[in-house]
């Protein structure tokens, strides 16, 4: 994710929480709210409508539905709106636990605090929000400061304690330690692995059990927060081991494939242990295909298991091959975790849905990201099938009409509309049918592949008339 502090003014994150806080509308109508509103005790109910909330959200794949198009970059944008839904199910969840009132902002700000490793400061901002109010009456302050359960605006001046507002530097550290995670996390090479998704939805899940905590008991264990975020870690680290040995499934990863998922893997900033746990994995599955019975060991309840699939899945189609050594490891690992072949059909129906919504985000963190680090050996393969039905290729192109506008158009980089994009997929689609040897590219994600490829290839899939503007970039090269 693009490093949000670049270009943006300090200040941010509490720009960012006040509005989450300001505009929140319990919520009483979705699925998850629904769901979950039948179960008997308060964690009981939060504890069911964040795991709806998560999926319902999209969280699950590590891409929220409230991604807009109105702000910045895709990777920015995805920033965001992750934080923002973090916010919302936070804020929910505080509701659904019967939480005391308080200042929620500077509440959330703890949470992300916790979430990023920054315990220190999350106990300080606990410290400053318990500390008694100058007027000795800390219950009706907190209760003015927030709108929401007071039912009103706060008064000016109705939360003075010592140490209140919180200084600039909490923000700010706040602030950068979420900006260095999601940094961490950004553009997974092409050759590398499709972990941010996961990633994205272990420190969902982790900020969310940390929340059903912390707001239920008014209280910050340090010790409770270590357990969860290792167990968190530790889910990232199985995660890794089975996507590395999806990649490792059809044939051993190159020496540059190799670097990629090392690098990837120290990204993860797993505990140390951990980490040199899922090194060693991954330089033996480099050499041999690792076991899965023994890889999933660990793996007994459903929702892990369930994640797990799903996560390869969406791996599976992320990348836009499906050979079928791919195809069969998907299966073994779905036996493996006690399902059956119609279930996992069903399953992958339903990540396969979900991405075809999504997709513009997903592969910012695949494609467009993997252009300029595609191996060699994928460049060649690709181009000779292309340079053999070149002619076909251009004829369906032209023939098209259409198209030929829009893929010069997004080869010179231009923003597309929404619908537009749309058109073009389609109609890239047709392309790819039309021609048998092109088949790879109506695959799921093979689209951006064919755009991406229009410009790393040393021709041009476009007729003479869109490459005669001098003053233009080339996209043939």
């Amino acid at each position: 994710m693009a490093r949000v502090g670049r270009g943006t003014q300090r200040g941010w994150l509490q720009a960012l929480l006040g509005k989450a806080v300001a505009s929140h509308v319990r919520d009483e109508v979705s699925s998850a709210a629904k769901k979950s509103a039948a179960l008997a005790s308060p964690n009981a109910r939060a504890r069911a409508y964040l795991r709806y909330a998560l999926r319902e959200s999209g969280l699950l794949y590590g891409t929220p539905s409230n991604v807009g198009a109105e702000r910045g970059g895709a990777e920015e944008r995805l920033f965001l709106a992750v934080l923002e839904s973090l916010c919302r199910i936070g804020l929910d969840l505080a509701y659904r636990v019967v939480a005391a009132p308080g200042p929620r902002a500077e509440q959330l700000l703890l949470l992300f605090a916790a979430m990023s490793g920054r315990l220190d400061d999350a106990e300080d901002i606990h410290r400053r929000i318990r500390r008694p109010t100058d007027s000795g009456d800390a219950t009706a302050s907190q209760r003015a400061t927030d709108p929401e359960l007071a039912g009103g605006r706060p008064e000016r001046g109705a939360f003075k304690k010592k140490g209140w507002p919180l200084p600039e530097k909490l923000w700010r550290r706040v602030e950068e330690a979420l900006e260095a995670r999601a940094m961490s996390l950004a553009g997974d090479p092409y050759y590398g692995l499709v972990l941010h998704n996961g990633a994205m939805f272990s420190d969902a899940h982790l900020f969310g059990r940390l929340a059903i905590s912390y707001f239920s008991t008014a209280t910050f264990s340090r010790e409770a927060v270590e357990r969860r975020a290792r167990f968190a870690a530790q889910q990232k680290a199985l995660l890794a081991q089975v996507l590395i040995a999806l990649s490792c499934a059809e044939r051993r990863p190159s020496f540059p494939a190799r670097r990629a998922i090392l690098r990837q893997i120290e990204d993860l900033k797993l505990p140390e242990d951990v980490e040199e746990s899922v090194h060693q994995f991954a330089r033996k599955a480099f050499e041999r295909p690792p076991s899965l019975t023994k890889t999933l060991k660990t793996v007994r309840t459903w929702e892990l298991k369930r994640f797990i699939l799903e996560q390869a899945l969406l791996a599976s189609l992320v990348d836009g091959r499906r050979s079928p050594k791919e195809i069969d490891f998907l299966a073994a690992l779905s036996a493996e975790l006690g399902y059956t072949p119609e279930e996992r059909r069903a399953l992958e129906l339903e990540v396969a849905e979900f991405y075809a919504k999504h997709r513009d985000v997903v592969d910012v963190f695949t494609v467009a990201a993997g252009a300029e680090v595609m191996g060699e050996e994928l460049v060649d393969s690709m181009q000779a099938t292309l340079e053999k039905n070149f002619q076909a290729l251009l004829n369906e192109v032209k023939e098209t009409g259409e198209l030929s506008v829009l893929l010069a158009r997004a080869a010179r980089g231009q923003k597309l509309t929404r619908d537009e994009k749309r058109r073009m997929r389609e109609q890239l689609l047709d392309v790819a049918r039309a021609v048998p040897a092109l088949a790879i590219f109506a695959a799921p994600g093979g689209v951006l592949l064919l755009v991406a490829l229009a410009k790393v290839l040393p021709f041009s899939l476009l007729p003479s008339s869109f490459r005669e503007a001098q003053d233009e970039p080339r996209y043939d090269a």
